[in-house]
């Protein structure tokens, strides 16, 4: 077509045009590839370059996903928030350097491994075995050729590889296990005095200069945070409900195709009493608790109140209500007990049951057999759902034209008016508030934070409600001036005074009290109250102190030799002496019980430590150039 439209208009200005065209992108093209391979180079890592192609796709790899995260909440500036691009390019870096050590080490990824692992993926298959026009349409959901998806799984397998290389040999010890488990549930009592700020404010005295040189060492204090007002337009589906009807077809079409939802399951209400034994447990624990638990069996057998017999009994939480488990359906409990109970007829009581926890008895109080629920039951359900359905859809319909039909750079509030709509308005707020009378979690105010002033939103779905929202103002986070805060700043130095002047006090006390002087004798005399607290983890507050890493490093750093530390604990309650009061072990059955739980947490932990270390050594040795700057637009 090109070629006999040239022949026609051979002597035409329009084919001397063309040629020119044609010259002109030759040149450009031909002219440009001797300097594409240069352009191209992004980075280097030990000489394996990381080119501009690869640096976009992995860039919109994370962009489209936080897009998909954040939908009607995202917003172009959270590029910058999130740093985007050079997370990308590190994410890259890493790969390269993985990608390199593995091969040094001689680990490698096969494409059956890629296909075994595709094959297997219960994401793509249907009825149990692969499918691969589900395998192409999920990849096309999240916008990701066949392609693309085996280089990423190559790469995660190549990963995971190289993980299982670097941890095999890292296991953890027994000792490790009781170390960590020792830690985190050995117990101490402590008995304090507390010197509370308060009763040293009369001692207080404050002069102007040294205010204000409070002021001034503490300015970061005062500091406002960056706030932001915001109009918006709220479309809410409520108010367009009398524009729905819904007809008793429509229902019953919704009904039919929806049967399914409309299924239950049989259900059983039991009651149970456990007797707890690991899985594990050697055969004469496994005697001696069976033993237990058939005597007991044998008075539930004869007539005995059940739940009084779960009270006395069970070692179960549900013990206190007496064994009651409520209704439950199939797959909700672990599988013997799931069968057994599912065998029994109402009032019947089961034989001893054996589970990973132990050893239980089960009654069933009540069954409710598998139905289908009728049309006439849920046709209120049915008309709400269709309802809110169709509402949204006209609710969001009307804020995207809204949306669409707005002028570029249009006040909002105005645009409203104009549109006969009610614009309404937030008062300022941080990024650590919730969004004055709208809610949202983080990312709704993330998204809100990043836009500039009279900027406006995409539709934003929050509460079941659509929103437009417009940046009405912002206030930079400022330091105010000393005239402003000048009362607060009194109120704080009256209190950090006070506070020094019961450290004082309760360094006094301290250095009495190691000075061989008498707990009880010494808090009469100076008229203060002892109190001793219960035993305590070092996970759990203290009461009337309240929770404190500091302090619970002072508490167990003490011991029957040592039971005063070398200092005091202060926290906004007052300032504390502090004596170790005694010590509990840890329970050895709840040990053998809970160690493989901490077993595994240890063994994350370490793997992941491991792994970041070993990273951080490659990059330390790894010639790394970047060789052109990222583009941050």
């Amino acid at each position: 077509m090109l070629l006999s439209l040239m022949r026609r208009h051979a002597k035409s200005w329009l084919i001397k045009v063309l040629i020119a065209i044609i010259a002109v992108v030759f040149v450009f093209y031909f002219g440009y590839s001797f300097t594409e391979r240069q352009s191209s180079r992004l980075a280097s890592v030990n000489g394996d370059l990381i080119t501009v192609v690869q640096y976009e796709k992995a860039y919109r790899n994370l962009l489209e996903g936080l897009q998909r995260e954040y939908r009607g909440m995202w917003n172009d500036n959270l590029i910058k928030i999130f740093d985007l691009r050079n997370r990308a390019l590190e994410g890259l870096i890493t790969q390269r350097l993985v990608s390199q050590e593995a091969k040094r080490i001689g680990l490698d990824v096969t494409e059956q491994e890629i296909q075994e692992k595709i094959l297997s993926s219960p994401a793509f298959q249907f009825s149990g075995r692969f499918d691969e026009s589900r395998y192409r349409s999920v990849l096309e959901n999240n916008r990701m050729t066949p392609e693309d998806f085996e280089e990423f799984l190559a790469q995660e397998l190549l990963q995971g590889k190289v993980q299982q290389f670097l941890t095999t040999f890292s296991p953890v010890t027994e000792q490790e296990v009781l170390d960590q488990y020792t830690y985190a549930n050995r117990k101490v009592k402590i008995g304090f005095v507390q010197f509370k700020a308060d009763g040293y404010k009369d001692k207080v005295k404050i002069e102007e200069v040294s205010l204000e040189k409070y002021f001034e060492e503490n300015k970061e204090k005062y500091r406002t945070p960056e706030k932001i007002k915001m109009a918006y337009i709220v479309l809410d589906p409520n108010t367009f409900n009398e524009q729905v009807k819904v007809s008793e077809e429509q229902i019953k079409e919704y009904y039919d195709e929806n049967i399914d939802t409309f299924r239950e399951k049989k259900q059983v209400k039991a009651r149970h009493i456990l007797f707890k034994l690991a899985e594990n447990a050697s055969q004469e624990e496994e005697e001696k608790v069976r033993q237990k638990a058939a005597e007991v069996l044998k008075k539930a057998k004869e007539g005995e109140n059940f739940a009084d017999l779960a009270k006395k009994y069970s070692e179960d939480p549900a013990g206190k209500d007496g064994g009651d488990l409520g209704y439950f359906s199939e797959n909700q409990m672990v599988k013997p007990f799931e069968e057994a109970a599912f065998k029994l007829k109402k009032g019947e009581v089961s034989d001893l049951v054996r589970t990973s926890f132990g050893y239980h008895i089960i009654t069933v109080e009540d069954v409710k057999e598998a139905r289908t629920r009728s049309p006439e039951e849920v046709k209120g359900q049915i008309l709400a759902k269709m309802t809110r359905t169709v509402t949204s859809d006209l609710a969001y319909d009307k804020a995207q034209t809204l949306l669409d039909q707005m002028p570029y750079d249009t006040d909002l509030a105005q645009y409203a008016a104009d549109n006969k709509i009610k614009a309404e308005e937030t008062n300022f707020f941080s990024l650590t508030d919730t969004v004055p009378s709208v809610g949202g979690d983080e990312k709704l105010r993330q998204t809100l934070f990043s836009m500039q002033k009279n900027e406006t939103t995409e539709v934003i779905e929050q509460g079941g409600k659509f929103y437009i929202f417009q940046v009405k103002e912002r206030q930079p986070s400022v330091v105010p001036d000393f005239a402003d805060v000048k009362e607060k700043v009194k109120t704080d130095y009256t209190a950090y005074l006070a506070g020094e002047e019961a450290k004082a006090a309760a360094e006094a006390y301290l250095q009495k009290l190691k000075g061989d002087g008498d707990w009880s004798k010494l808090a009469k005399e100076n008229k203060s109250e002892v109190k001793t607290t219960e035993f305590f983890t070092r996970q759990e507050p203290v009461k009337d102190i309240g929770y404190s890493p500091e302090l619970h490093e002072l508490a167990f750093s003490l011991d029957a030799d040592r039971r005063y530390p070398d200092k005091v604990f202060q926290n906004e309650e007052g300032v504390f002496v502090i004596r170790w009061e005694g010590e509990e072990g840890i329970n050895t059955t709840k040990y053998e019980e809970e160690k493989e739980q901490y077993r595994d947490m240890l063994k994350r932990t370490k793997d992941q430590s491991l792994v970041r270390d070993w990273l951080e050594s490659l990059r330390k040795k790894a010639e790394i150039e970047i060789m052109r700057p990222l583009d941050q637009g």
